[in-house]
């Protein structure tokens, strides 16, 4: 049976659900498999009061509904304790928008695979002095595959996934230049259109990440 890190570099692929109902869990799980999605991470919520709860039963509900079909991570994991929680309700992975050593030790105490982001070469290295796994590069959009190739040429031993800004142009040149995979937010689960029901469009965009990370 593959391991979460290797399902993680096969897929190459992180679709991102930030902000999406419990509800819409069903639906959209079905347009990310159809589309050819099978990592979803789901990001915690810190701007409203019942955010991170919202956030845990969103987690259950896509790993119960999800199973052998999705695997789940959970993201913007700013504390040990969130990431104990989200391990309690089924994730599998813990990304972070940053560097936090505390975060990267419980993820790894309790068997998980840590993707803590990061954006220079000295919080890239620390990362893995503390025990990532992967590094999330991030905005990757943002400095551009040229900053992505500087950075790589002394840290080849680092799996990087590109995160922030990811579209279906730039991912090919990302992939190309050396990237593990990459994390994938709006541009493939846009928010508005799952509240809306429009599942379809999602899917679509699905497939057009899934096509370019083959080219």
């Amino acid at each position: 049976m593959m391991g979460t890190l290797e399902e993680l570099k096969k897929s190459k692929l992180v679709a991102i659900a930030r902000g999406i109902d419990e509800q819409c869990v069903p639906p959209l799980i079905e347009a990310l498999v159809k589309g050819g999605i099978k990592c979803v991470e789901v990001t915690f919520d810190h701007t409203k009061a019942d955010g991170v709860q919202r956030t845990l039963d969103c987690i259950r509900r896509m790993t119960a509904e999800g199973e052998g079909r999705i695997l789940v991570g959970a993201g913007t994991v700013l504390s040990a304790k969130e990431a104990a929680m989200a391990f309690d309700a089924g994730a599998k992975y813990i990304i972070s928008p940053n560097v936090n050593a505390a975060v990267i030790a419980e993820t790894k105490r309790l068997g998980m695979v840590s993707l803590p982001g990061a954006m220079t070469p000295t919080e890239c290295q620390y990362a893995v002095e503390c025990g990532a796994d992967l590094v999330k590069l991030f905005p990757a959009g943002s400095l551009g595959v040229s900053y992505f190739k500087a950075i790589l040429a002394p840290l080849k031993h680092i799996g990087f996934v590109p995160t922030g800004g990811i579209t279906p142009e730039n991912l090919p040149e990302f992939l190309a230049a050396g990237a593990v995979g990459a994390g994938i937010g709006s541009n493939l689960i846009n928010a508005a259109y799952a509240r809306e029901g429009k599942f379809d469009l999602i899917e679509e965009a699905a497939k057009q990440f899934v096509q370019a990370a083959k080219r």
